[in-house]
Protein backbone atom coordinates (compact mmCIF):
# COMPACT_ATOMS: atom_id res chain seq x y z
CA UNK A 1 0.00 0.00 0.00
CA UNK A 2 2.95 2.43 0.94
CA UNK A 3 4.38 1.71 -2.45
CA UNK A 4 0.73 2.68 -4.29
CA UNK A 5 0.71 5.48 -2.30
CA UNK A 6 4.12 6.86 -3.78
CA UNK A 7 3.62 6.00 -6.98
CA UNK A 8 0.27 7.28 -7.09
CA UNK A 9 1.57 10.91 -5.58
CA UNK A 10 4.46 11.16 -7.82
CA UNK A 11 1.87 10.74 -10.87
CA UNK A 12 -0.76 13.07 -9.27
CA UNK A 13 2.37 15.75 -9.02
CA UNK A 14 3.89 15.08 -12.31
CA UNK A 15 0.55 15.68 -13.66
CA UNK A 16 -0.30 18.92 -11.76
CA UNK A 17 3.38 20.35 -12.65
CA UNK A 18 3.77 18.99 -16.56
CA UNK A 19 -0.02 20.69 -16.62
CA UNK A 20 1.14 24.15 -15.33
CA UNK A 21 5.00 24.25 -17.03
CA UNK A 22 5.33 21.36 -19.70
CA UNK A 23 7.69 18.51 -20.00
CA UNK A 24 10.62 20.14 -20.67
CA UNK A 25 10.53 22.98 -18.12
CA UNK A 26 9.63 20.28 -15.50
CA UNK A 27 11.97 18.58 -14.00
CA UNK A 28 12.07 15.58 -11.84
CA UNK A 29 13.64 17.67 -8.76
CA UNK A 30 10.59 19.35 -8.44
CA UNK A 31 8.10 16.20 -9.00
CA UNK A 32 9.55 14.58 -6.13
CA UNK A 33 9.46 17.59 -4.28
CA UNK A 34 5.58 18.61 -4.47
CA UNK A 35 5.18 14.48 -4.42
CA UNK A 36 7.50 14.57 -1.17
CA UNK A 37 9.31 11.70 -2.17
CA UNK A 38 13.24 10.84 -2.77
CA UNK A 39 14.37 10.97 -6.50
CA UNK A 40 15.11 7.14 -6.46
CA UNK A 41 11.58 6.83 -5.94
CA UNK A 42 10.91 8.13 -9.54
CA UNK A 43 13.68 5.66 -11.06
CA UNK A 44 12.03 2.82 -8.52
CA UNK A 45 8.92 2.83 -9.88
CA UNK A 46 9.19 4.41 -13.40
CA UNK A 47 12.92 4.37 -14.40
CA UNK A 48 13.01 7.62 -16.15
CA UNK A 49 11.21 10.61 -17.19
CA UNK A 50 9.70 9.10 -20.53
CA UNK A 51 8.68 6.37 -18.70
CA UNK A 52 7.02 8.60 -16.15
CA UNK A 53 5.04 10.06 -18.63
CA UNK A 54 3.45 7.49 -20.69
CA UNK A 55 1.97 5.56 -17.35
CA UNK A 56 0.97 9.70 -16.50
CA UNK A 57 -1.20 9.21 -19.86
CA UNK A 58 -1.92 5.07 -19.90
CA UNK A 59 -3.53 5.39 -16.86
CA UNK A 60 -5.96 7.88 -17.85
CA UNK A 61 -6.59 7.52 -21.61
CA UNK A 62 -6.81 3.65 -20.99
CA UNK A 63 -9.73 4.35 -19.29
CA UNK A 64 -11.33 7.49 -21.71
CA UNK A 65 -11.12 5.80 -24.79
CA UNK A 66 -12.49 2.50 -23.13
CA UNK A 67 -15.56 4.88 -22.40
CA UNK A 68 -15.30 6.03 -26.01
CA UNK A 69 -15.49 2.73 -27.93
CA UNK A 70 -18.24 1.22 -25.32
CA UNK A 71 -20.41 4.08 -26.20
CA UNK A 72 -20.04 3.94 -29.51
CA UNK A 73 -21.23 0.55 -29.37
CA UNK A 74 -23.70 0.56 -27.61
CA UNK A 75 -24.91 3.39 -30.04
CA UNK A 76 -24.61 0.75 -33.02
CA UNK A 77 -25.69 -2.12 -31.50
CA UNK A 78 -28.95 0.18 -30.88
CA UNK A 79 -28.84 1.11 -34.45
CA UNK A 80 -28.78 -2.53 -35.88
CA UNK A 81 -26.55 -2.03 -38.61
CA UNK A 82 -27.91 1.42 -39.92
CA UNK A 83 -25.49 4.35 -39.73
CA UNK A 84 -25.59 6.75 -36.74
CA UNK A 85 -26.59 10.13 -36.47
CA UNK A 86 -23.34 12.58 -35.88
CA UNK A 87 -24.33 14.43 -33.09
CA UNK A 88 -24.54 10.55 -31.52
CA UNK A 89 -21.01 10.02 -32.92
CA UNK A 90 -19.60 12.68 -31.53
CA UNK A 91 -21.50 13.18 -28.30
CA UNK A 92 -19.95 9.30 -27.54
CA UNK A 93 -16.07 10.48 -28.11
CA UNK A 94 -15.85 14.53 -26.97
CA UNK A 95 -18.71 14.07 -24.59
CA UNK A 96 -16.54 12.05 -22.28
CA UNK A 97 -13.78 14.15 -22.47
CA UNK A 98 -15.83 17.26 -21.63
CA UNK A 99 -17.26 15.08 -18.61
CA UNK A 100 -14.01 14.57 -17.66
CA UNK A 101 -12.71 18.04 -17.67
CA UNK A 102 -14.79 18.97 -15.22
CA UNK A 103 -13.75 16.24 -12.47
CA UNK A 104 -11.72 18.35 -9.85
CA UNK A 105 -11.84 15.69 -7.04
CA UNK A 106 -10.53 12.61 -9.18
CA UNK A 107 -7.71 14.65 -11.15
CA UNK A 108 -9.77 14.84 -14.66
CA UNK A 109 -9.83 18.55 -14.62
CA UNK A 110 -5.93 18.63 -14.70
CA UNK A 111 -5.52 15.62 -16.95
CA UNK A 112 -7.48 16.98 -19.84
CA UNK A 113 -5.99 20.32 -18.98
CA UNK A 114 -2.35 19.02 -20.02
CA UNK A 115 -3.82 16.51 -22.87
CA UNK A 116 -5.18 20.26 -24.06
CA UNK A 117 -1.68 21.49 -23.27
CA UNK A 118 -0.11 18.43 -25.41
CA UNK A 119 -2.53 19.06 -28.15
CA UNK A 120 -0.88 22.36 -29.05
CA UNK A 121 2.55 21.84 -27.10
CA UNK A 122 3.43 17.90 -28.73
CA UNK A 123 6.95 16.80 -28.18
CA UNK A 124 7.83 14.36 -31.11
CA UNK A 125 8.11 11.37 -28.30
CA UNK A 126 4.29 12.27 -26.57
CA UNK A 127 3.16 12.81 -30.38
CA UNK A 128 4.14 9.15 -31.59
CA UNK A 129 3.00 7.64 -27.91
CA UNK A 130 -0.30 9.44 -28.32
CA UNK A 131 -1.03 8.00 -31.66
CA UNK A 132 -0.38 4.84 -30.41
CA UNK A 133 -3.03 5.08 -27.65
CA UNK A 134 -5.44 7.08 -29.73
CA UNK A 135 -5.39 4.34 -32.77
CA UNK A 136 -8.05 1.79 -31.84
CA UNK A 137 -10.72 4.34 -31.20
CA UNK A 138 -9.80 6.91 -33.66
CA UNK A 139 -10.04 4.05 -36.24
CA UNK A 140 -13.72 2.97 -34.94
CA UNK A 141 -14.93 6.67 -35.05
CA UNK A 142 -13.22 7.86 -38.33
CA UNK A 143 -15.00 4.61 -40.01
CA UNK A 144 -18.52 5.32 -38.07
CA UNK A 145 -18.65 9.03 -39.54
CA UNK A 146 -17.36 7.63 -42.89
CA UNK A 147 -21.22 5.93 -42.52
CA UNK A 148 -22.52 9.16 -41.43
CA UNK A 149 -21.39 11.22 -44.21
CA UNK A 150 -21.35 9.21 -47.30
CA UNK A 151 -21.66 12.18 -49.43
CA UNK A 152 -18.88 14.01 -48.07
CA UNK A 153 -15.03 13.23 -48.88
CA UNK A 154 -13.12 11.34 -46.32
CA UNK A 155 -10.52 13.63 -46.35
CA UNK A 156 -13.16 16.53 -45.36
CA UNK A 157 -13.93 14.45 -42.70
CA UNK A 158 -10.31 14.34 -41.25
CA UNK A 159 -10.02 17.60 -41.60
CA UNK A 160 -13.02 18.83 -39.52
CA UNK A 161 -11.97 15.77 -37.08
CA UNK A 162 -9.20 17.55 -36.94
CA UNK A 163 -10.20 21.07 -35.80
CA UNK A 164 -12.78 19.49 -34.08
CA UNK A 165 -10.27 17.81 -31.47
CA UNK A 166 -8.02 21.28 -31.99
CA UNK A 167 -11.68 23.12 -29.98
CA UNK A 168 -11.81 20.65 -27.39
CA UNK A 169 -8.48 21.05 -26.29
CA UNK A 170 -8.69 24.90 -26.53
CA UNK A 171 -11.64 25.19 -24.87
CA UNK A 172 -10.57 22.85 -21.83
CA UNK A 173 -7.27 23.47 -21.28
CA UNK A 174 -8.06 27.23 -19.26
CA UNK A 175 -6.40 29.15 -22.05
CA UNK A 176 -7.12 32.94 -21.33
CA UNK A 177 -8.87 33.83 -25.13
CA UNK A 178 -12.07 34.25 -23.59
CA UNK A 179 -11.12 37.45 -21.56
CA UNK A 180 -9.72 38.65 -24.53
CA UNK A 181 -12.47 38.26 -27.04
CA UNK A 182 -15.28 39.48 -24.27
CA UNK A 183 -15.35 43.44 -23.50
CA UNK A 184 -16.07 42.56 -19.90
CA UNK A 185 -15.43 40.05 -17.51
CA UNK A 186 -17.10 36.56 -17.87
CA UNK A 187 -17.52 33.53 -16.22
CA UNK A 188 -15.83 30.49 -17.91
CA UNK A 189 -18.37 27.88 -18.21
CA UNK A 190 -17.71 24.47 -16.99
CA UNK A 191 -19.31 21.21 -16.55
CA UNK A 192 -23.06 20.73 -18.32
CA UNK A 193 -22.81 24.51 -19.76
CA UNK A 194 -19.15 23.83 -21.51
CA UNK A 195 -20.74 20.83 -22.72
CA UNK A 196 -23.94 22.11 -24.28
CA UNK A 197 -21.76 24.90 -26.05
CA UNK A 198 -19.00 22.83 -27.15
CA UNK A 199 -21.14 20.23 -28.40
CA UNK A 200 -23.66 22.25 -30.37
CA UNK A 201 -20.14 24.26 -31.55
CA UNK A 202 -18.67 20.63 -33.20
CA UNK A 203 -21.88 19.16 -34.51
CA UNK A 204 -22.53 22.95 -36.37
CA UNK A 205 -18.92 22.47 -37.54
CA UNK A 206 -19.26 18.95 -38.60
CA UNK A 207 -22.46 19.97 -40.63
CA UNK A 208 -21.09 23.44 -42.22
CA UNK A 209 -21.17 22.99 -46.13
CA UNK A 210 -17.99 21.73 -48.01
CA UNK A 211 -15.27 24.68 -48.74
CA UNK A 212 -16.17 25.36 -52.72
CA UNK A 213 -12.69 23.13 -53.79
CA UNK A 214 -14.45 20.37 -52.07
CA UNK A 215 -17.73 20.94 -53.97
CA UNK A 216 -16.27 21.18 -56.90
CA UNK A 217 -14.26 18.32 -56.69
CA UNK A 218 -17.37 16.31 -55.20
CA UNK A 219 -19.25 17.66 -58.86
CA UNK A 220 -16.09 16.32 -61.10
CA UNK A 221 -16.12 13.09 -59.73
CA UNK A 222 -19.53 12.27 -59.47
CA UNK A 223 -20.14 13.46 -63.00
CA UNK A 224 -20.64 10.72 -66.15
CA UNK A 225 -17.95 11.06 -68.75
CA UNK A 226 -19.65 12.03 -71.66
CA UNK A 227 -19.26 9.57 -74.86
CA UNK A 228 -16.85 10.45 -77.59
CA UNK A 229 -19.41 10.30 -80.01
CA UNK A 230 -21.25 13.04 -77.52
CA UNK A 231 -18.48 15.00 -77.32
Amino acid sequence: MAEFDTRLRILDAAEELFMEFGFEATTLRQITGKAQVNLAAVNYHFGSKEALIQELFRRRLTWLNEQRIQALDRLEAEAKGAPLKPSQILDAFFGVAVKMAGDRLHGGRNFMRLLGRTYTEPSEFVRKFLAAEYSEAIARFKNALFRALPDVPKVEILWRFHFMLGAMSYAISGADALHIVAEAPIDESEGDDLYARLMSFLIGGLRAPLPEAQTKSTRHSSAKPRSRKAA
